[in-house]
């Protein structure tokens, strides 16, 4: 009788343990909705892709490969996450991004001799839909020797890619020869307004955020990860260079000496290169294909966990 009651207590104990072993092991079903809403800092840098500098060689614009190291700039974000379900999150922030460009930095002969630079603050609202992949966050594990609830330190993470959409505001200015910066849009560098010129291009522009983020949920309330953030813009002229050059007397009469100096400051090297040809055509200063910027940042989260009672976070076995 003994040794039927010690075999049924062990059989019992046994079957207990190796069932909690089982549930306690796996994340619970609705874990992902503790870190649900999240407000995020970011910190980083900016690149941009677009007309000016680059690499010493032609057919390389907009591509990665062209990005001018030398010209890293700092870009800060303030977000806020909202995790719809397990697997797909909502996203918006305020970014501030700094882009620039210069043709002093490439040796590629044309580029080099139209000697154009700018630099541009921008300042955009964004909001996207991100895809997750969220490895959740392991519960109690048994220890036989201590306690039959000791917690398993593991952490979750998270594997992010988005598209979304953005309005920006930019300002090119560009350095003068007497080492200022002054802004370009009010001086028409492209015969903006003018006849047979392009119309005048606004400070306002739509982008495409597009890229991938990691994240690792250090515990209920921080989340440290990184982000890459690649924009497309509808717009060519972040960078003040899109089309041909303006006629300089024209440009002169309309909007004075300065805005001549800055449409065209080449170096000299190549004769005629930014003159019109035979025909009267424009030399080319820029080409229409839209600019672009990205930035890669360090992310650090704060999470804002459910009240108890609100939430239903246990499973059901």
């Amino acid at each position: 009788m003994n040794i039927k009651l010690h075999t049924l207590v062990i059989i019992s104990f046994s079957t207990i343990f190796v069932q909690n072993i089982y549930s306690q092991n796996f994340s619970r079903a609705n874990d992902w909705k503790k870190y649900r809403k999240e407000v995020i800092v970011q910190v980083g840098v900016s690149q941009f892709l677009g007309d000016l500098g680059g690499l010493n060689k032609i057919g390389t614009h907009y591509s990665p490969v062209d990005l001018e190291f030398s010209l890293t700039k700092p870009a800060i974000s303030l977000a806020y996450r909202y995790k719809i379900a397990k697997n797909f999150n909502w996203h918006s922030s305020f970014n501030y991004l700094l882009a620039a460009g210069d043709d002093k930095l490439t040796q590629e002969p044309f580029r080099n001799n139209r000697n154009l630079n700018f630099k541009s603050n921008i300042f955009e609202l964004a909001t996207r839909a991100e895809l997750s992949w969220f490895s959740g966050k392991v519960g109690h594990r048994y220890g036989i020797k201590k306690t039959l609830s000791r917690r398993h330190k593991s952490r979750s993470k998270e594997f992010i890619a988005f598209i979304g959409i953005g309005v920006f505001y930019f300002n090119p200015k560009g350095l003068n020869s007497a080492g200022q910066y002054v802004e370009l849009r009010p001086l028409h560098t492209e015969g903006q307004g003018l006849p047979g010129g392009p119309k005048q291009y606004s400070n306002f522009a739509i982008s495409i955020p597009m890229g991938v983020a990691y994240r690792v949920i250090l515990n209920k309330f921080w989340s440290v990860g990184i982000e890459l953030n690649y924009r497309k813009t509808f717009t060519d002229y972040i960078d003040d260079v899109s089309t041909v050059y303006y006629d300089k007397s024209a440009l002169g009469a309309a909007y004075g000496p300065q805005s001549v100096q800055m449409a065209d400051p080449n170096l000299g090297n190549i004769p005629g290169a930014t003159s019109p040809d035979a025909s009267g055509l424009g030399a080319q200063r820029g080409d229409k294909q839209k600019d672009a910027y990205l930035g890669l940042q360090i992310t650090i989260g704060r999470f804002f966990p459910p009240k108890r009672g609100k939430t239903r976070l246990r499973s059901k076995f």
